[in-house]
Protein backbone atom coordinates (compact mmCIF):
# COMPACT_ATOMS: atom_id res chain seq x y z
CA UNK A 1 0.00 0.00 0.00
CA UNK A 2 2.58 2.78 -0.90
CA UNK A 3 1.59 5.94 -0.99
CA UNK A 4 -1.67 5.22 0.73
CA UNK A 5 -0.12 4.53 4.34
CA UNK A 6 0.69 7.58 6.85
CA UNK A 7 4.09 6.89 8.90
CA UNK A 8 3.56 6.59 12.31
CA UNK A 9 7.01 8.22 13.22
CA UNK A 10 7.09 11.43 11.17
CA UNK A 11 3.27 11.73 10.07
CA UNK A 12 4.26 12.03 6.27
CA UNK A 13 3.02 9.19 3.65
CA UNK A 14 4.84 6.38 2.75
CA UNK A 15 5.87 6.56 -1.13
CA UNK A 16 8.86 4.52 0.13
CA UNK A 17 8.35 1.08 -1.83
CA UNK A 18 8.88 -0.75 1.56
CA UNK A 19 7.35 0.19 4.94
CA UNK A 20 7.17 -1.62 8.16
CA UNK A 21 3.90 -2.11 9.74
CA UNK A 22 4.47 -3.35 13.73
CA UNK A 23 0.93 -3.36 14.14
CA UNK A 24 -2.31 -3.63 12.53
CA UNK A 25 -2.73 -0.18 12.39
CA UNK A 26 0.97 1.24 12.57
CA UNK A 27 3.22 1.73 9.64
CA UNK A 28 6.77 3.74 9.37
CA UNK A 29 9.28 4.86 7.14
CA UNK A 30 12.27 2.39 7.25
CA UNK A 31 14.28 5.32 8.48
CA UNK A 32 11.49 6.48 10.36
CA UNK A 33 11.12 3.69 13.16
CA UNK A 34 13.60 4.33 15.89
CA UNK A 35 13.26 3.54 19.75
CA UNK A 36 11.73 6.89 20.71
CA UNK A 37 14.01 6.18 23.76
CA UNK A 38 17.44 6.12 22.84
CA UNK A 39 16.89 6.21 18.80
CA UNK A 40 18.22 3.15 17.84
CA UNK A 41 16.88 1.86 14.61
CA UNK A 42 14.50 -0.42 15.21
CA UNK A 43 14.19 -2.88 11.65
CA UNK A 44 14.05 -6.41 11.03
CA UNK A 45 17.19 -7.36 12.93
CA UNK A 46 16.06 -6.26 16.33
CA UNK A 47 13.39 -6.26 18.57
CA UNK A 48 10.67 -3.48 18.52
CA UNK A 49 8.17 -3.17 21.69
CA UNK A 50 5.15 -0.54 21.31
CA UNK A 51 3.63 1.31 23.83
CA UNK A 52 0.85 4.02 23.81
CA UNK A 53 1.87 4.37 20.24
CA UNK A 54 5.33 4.66 20.52
CA UNK A 55 8.10 2.31 19.69
CA UNK A 56 11.51 1.44 21.66
CA UNK A 57 14.14 -0.89 21.66
CA UNK A 58 14.27 -4.44 24.21
CA UNK A 59 16.51 -2.50 26.75
CA UNK A 60 14.58 0.98 26.98
CA UNK A 61 11.14 -1.05 27.50
CA UNK A 62 12.44 -3.25 30.19
CA UNK A 63 14.15 -0.44 32.09
CA UNK A 64 11.08 2.21 31.75
CA UNK A 65 8.05 -0.23 31.81
CA UNK A 66 9.32 -3.68 33.01
CA UNK A 67 8.89 -5.07 36.61
CA UNK A 68 11.39 -4.51 38.97
CA UNK A 69 12.27 -6.06 42.19
CA UNK A 70 11.13 -4.65 45.11
CA UNK A 71 14.78 -4.68 47.20
CA UNK A 72 16.69 -3.29 44.35
CA UNK A 73 14.42 -1.81 42.12
CA UNK A 74 16.82 -3.40 39.33
CA UNK A 75 15.06 -5.13 36.37
CA UNK A 76 14.83 -8.70 35.43
CA UNK A 77 16.23 -10.30 32.78
CA UNK A 78 14.31 -13.26 31.21
CA UNK A 79 17.05 -15.94 32.73
CA UNK A 80 16.21 -14.67 36.61
CA UNK A 81 14.59 -16.91 39.03
CA UNK A 82 12.16 -14.82 41.19
CA UNK A 83 10.80 -14.80 44.46
CA UNK A 84 7.07 -13.17 44.91
CA UNK A 85 5.38 -11.99 48.09
CA UNK A 86 1.76 -10.85 47.38
CA UNK A 87 2.56 -8.36 44.66
CA UNK A 88 5.88 -8.00 45.22
CA UNK A 89 8.61 -9.76 43.03
CA UNK A 90 12.77 -9.99 44.00
CA UNK A 91 15.49 -11.02 42.79
CA UNK A 92 16.63 -14.97 44.62
CA UNK A 93 19.09 -13.29 45.86
CA UNK A 94 17.22 -9.94 47.06
CA UNK A 95 14.79 -12.25 49.06
CA UNK A 96 16.32 -11.10 52.93
CA UNK A 97 14.61 -10.90 56.14
CA UNK A 98 14.92 -7.35 56.16
CA UNK A 99 16.12 -7.63 60.19
CA UNK A 100 18.67 -10.04 59.92
CA UNK A 101 19.87 -10.61 56.52
CA UNK A 102 19.27 -13.95 56.42
CA UNK A 103 17.91 -15.17 52.70
CA UNK A 104 14.52 -17.02 52.60
CA UNK A 105 14.38 -19.65 50.66
CA UNK A 106 11.28 -21.67 49.01
CA UNK A 107 9.71 -23.25 52.01
CA UNK A 108 10.74 -20.81 54.60
CA UNK A 109 8.03 -19.37 56.19
CA UNK A 110 7.90 -14.66 56.23
CA UNK A 111 5.46 -12.13 57.21
CA UNK A 112 5.51 -9.10 54.19
CA UNK A 113 5.11 -5.74 56.93
CA UNK A 114 4.64 -2.33 54.52
CA UNK A 115 7.76 -3.53 52.34
CA UNK A 116 9.90 -5.16 54.56
CA UNK A 117 10.17 -9.27 54.82
CA UNK A 118 10.44 -10.96 58.03
CA UNK A 119 11.51 -14.29 58.29
CA UNK A 120 9.32 -16.17 61.16
CA UNK A 121 12.22 -15.78 64.33
CA UNK A 122 11.92 -12.19 63.57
Amino acid sequence: RPGLALCAGCGGRIQDPFLLRVSPDLEWHVACLKCAECGQPLDETCTCFLRDGKAYCKRDYSRLFGIKCAQCRAAFSSSDLVMRARDHVYHLECFRCAACGRQLLPGDQFCLRERDLLCRAD
